[in-house]
């Protein structure tokens, strides 16, 4: 019986680790094709942003955390108003990591470690980000769907970039009374204004 225990110990321990490791192997080379993009001094800033904008529309998780992030002002809204909203917050998140990338110079990154969380059903891949100053801890959380992996959260130095900007919308939405409408026109003005400088 003892035996028994610890096969099955070990069989679980090894279906975690498979997991874990599809996960790590899909997220490096969704990484190495964009930072393959930006090392292409060839290839025009429009066509590196809509790589990352195609990347970010595929492998986030972008309607999920867009709702959370709209806090409570989601339950409020019209199904054409959440709509707009989803597609306005993809691209919000497409120009924030455009714009970091940006001042990417050939720092390299490794994925470390990795491991299955089976009570969320969530991969956590620890990277570190390499450069002349240091070095940068971040943390993927990713989740399987229907045969597909998709990005849940990055925590950069423990701090989850869902979080934040729940947060940084909070403070925005509350100016418009929670009217998601509303802050629909501020986020489009400010796309519109991150995809200029990005793109010129």
């Amino acid at each position: 019986m003892h035996r028994i225990k610890i096969l099955f110990v070990f069989l679980i321990f090894t279906s975690f680790n498979v997991k874990a490791n599809e996960a790590k192997n899909w997220l490096n080379k969704e990484i190495d094709s964009i930072i393959s993009a930006y090392q292409n001094t060839d290839l025009p800033n429009e066509n590196k942003f809509l790589m990352v904008e195609n990347t970010i529309n595929n492998n986030f998780a972008g309607t999920g955390i867009a709702k959370f992030v709209a806090g409570k002002s989601w339950n409020n809204a019209s199904k054409e108003v959440k709509k707009k909203y989803i597609k306005l917050f993809k691209r919000h998140l497409a120009l924030n990591i455009s714009s970091m990338m940006q001042g990417y110079s050939d720092q390299k990154y490794q994925l470390t470690n990795s491991s299955y969380d089976e009570k969320n059903k969530v991969t956590l891949i620890d990277m570190e980000i390499f450069s002349d100053t240091g070095s940068i801890q971040v943390t993927w959380r990713v989740k399987k769907s229907k045969d597909r992996f998709f990005v849940i959260d990055l925590l950069v130095a423990d701090i989850s970039l869902v979080v934040t900007k729940r947060s940084e919308f909070n403070s925005m939405l509350k100016n418009v009374d929670y009217k998601l409408s509303e802050f629909n026109k501020i986020l489009l003005e400010q796309n519109q204004s991150s995809y200029q400088k990005i793109i010129n």
